[in-house]
């Protein structure tokens, strides 16, 4: 799924002020850390799904379940997979 984010509150969440900047923010912290603020980015009911024409990425970022890009017109898109809950399991009968 790929959700379109705000840039600001992106940039405000991990305190950078520039794409190139979050890269080494995120770098910097725990992957726990990275990993709960983007799921609660995705998991944020402003968002909708959103289409990202891939030709126009000028920026990625790739983060274990999560990848962060910027296009040429500086919009700021999370892609990330939905899980389901991998701690359940089936049934032995």
């Amino acid at each position: 799924m790929i959700i379109q984010l705000e840039k600001s509150l992106l940039f405000s969440t991990f305190n950078v002020d520039n794409f190139s900047n979050l890269e080494q923010s995120t770098q910097l912290m725990a992957p726990s850390m990275v990993e709960y603020y983007l799921s609660d980015l995705a998991s944020s009911s402003d968002f909708t799904e959103s289409y990202i024409n891939k030709t126009n990425i000028q920026q990625t970022i790739f983060l274990e379940d999560y990848s962060l890009y910027i296009d040429y017109n500086n919009d700021v898109y999370l892609e990330f997979t939905q899980k389901d809950d991998e701690y359940e399991t089936q049934s032995l009968w």
